[in-house]
């Protein structure tokens, strides 16, 4: 018996229970001052911590070795092997030895984690498993075009970056004395330092990964909060990675994808100051962590106020960029000079339009129109965008 205020106090002491307690079926915890009820997926979480389990551990019933693709699997040792992560001598081994190395394999069944990184076609099993992208216009009621990437997380991000290099951004193009360059409008390495990240720290048995891309910046959102003890600015100093999904950012560590010691942001930051853009931000929201990446260099394509480089490095570009188009103008040919003037009088017409127009086929218009690169130019994607004359 304690005394407080000149009060009898009843303390009580519970030892904490390796075991999850219910009051009456519901599970609770506490969170400041205030009782929360957990439910669904921060249920399930909370469970499978308690029983010293982790969702990517456990089998994932109804799957076999034949689930899984030997494509993945020669895909990540090949990665693997060359970064010198694993030695040579495992390029012989069978899909069944590469996953027991891994932990990823209960009595012979794939767990959730080895079906989500290298099962022939995940989604079958874990339909959240695919990465959205849309492109948005004036607003996010605006949906112009969208893709759903699907399959295997070892090479998901290889799928990603394609797409979005094909379809939803911009390259530029640019001389370094006499060669010719088109590098992506986001710094690729960190573009793709991000995507890895977001797939790895995702909650894997929430929802898809999100990313929605506007005219001035790129945000992509994956569902999971960060580590207890975490903040946003935790992430962009030197910090201890915790991983939600071990086995998988293991995986994605052998095959050279990310670093195992949180040095992931540093290396975003680093990549966009050697091209003299802005610094991504992140934040916490909807119950997951969001990537905002300004897109400094298509807004300065469309006379946004996008920042590139010095003001010298600009006009220089620009100057070289006018001199460029001038020279090609004069060398048009008949069948070019028809597209321009087709372009001219609409802008967002389609190329097999043109092709129908000029009576040829789209490819050939397709490649006519490679060849006028200084001239005019493509601003958005194939659907929802339009084209530009530069002279």
């Amino acid at each position: 018996m304690l005394m407080e205020d000149g009060k009898d106090v009843v303390e009580i002491i519970i030892e904490p229970s390796m075991m999850p307690i219910s009051y009456r079926g519901v599970y609770y915890y506490r969170s400041g001052a205030t009782k929360q009820e957990l439910r669904g997926t921060a249920l399930h979480q909370f469970l499978l911590k308690k029983m010293g389990l982790n969702w990517e551990d456990m089998p994932c019933d109804g799957t076999s070795l034949d689930d899984i693709d030997d494509n993945a699997i020669n895909y990540f040792l090949t990665h693997a092997i060359d970064e010198g992560r694993l030695d040579f001598e495992h390029r012989n081994s069978t899909k069944e030895e590469v996953l027991a190395n891994l932990g990823l394999i209960k009595d012979g069944i794939p767990t959730n984690g080895a079906v989500l990184l290298f099962g022939k076609y995940p989604q079958r099993v874990f339909v959240t498993s695919s990465f959205k992208i849309g492109r948005f216009g004036v607003d996010d009621s605006d949906l112009l075009n969208q893709d759903m990437i699907s399959g295997n997380l070892i090479q998901m991000t290889d799928k990603i970056m394609q797409v979005l290099s094909d379809k939803y951004l911009i390259r530029p193009i640019h001389y370094e004395g006499l060669q010719r360059k088109e590098p992506l409008e986001i710094p690729q390495d960190a573009l793709r330092e991000i995507i890895f990240n977001s797939i790895v720290h995702k909650l894997q048995i929430g929802t898809w990964n999100q990313m929605s891309i506007y005219d001035d910046h790129i945000q992509l959102w994956n569902e999971g909060v960060l580590p207890e003890d975490y903040t946003v600015e935790t992430l962009m100093s030197k910090h201890i990675s915790k991983a939600r999904n071990p086995k998988i950012a293991h995986v994605f560590f052998l095959a050279g994808f990310i670093e195992a010691w949180g040095r992931g942001y540093e290396k975003i930051m680093r990549e966009f100051d050697k091209s003299n853009l802005k610094h991504p931000t992140f934040k916490e929201e909807h119950g997951g962590v969001s990537a905002i990446i300004p897109r400094e260099i298509f807004m300065s394509t469309r006379g946004g106020h996008g920042s590139v480089g010095t003001d010298d490095a600009k006009n220089d570009a620009k100057n070289d960029a006018k001199n460029d188009a001038k020279n090609d103008a004069k060398n048009i040919t008949e069948r070019q000079s028809k597209i321009l003037e087709l372009i001219s009088q609409n802008p967002y017409i389609s190329l097999d339009a043109i092709a129908k127009a000029i009576g040829v086929s789209s490819p050939t218009i397709d490649r006519e129109i490679a060849k006028m690169t200084n001239i005019v130019k493509r601003v958005g994607p194939k659907k929802g965008g339009h084209w530009e004359i530069i002279v």
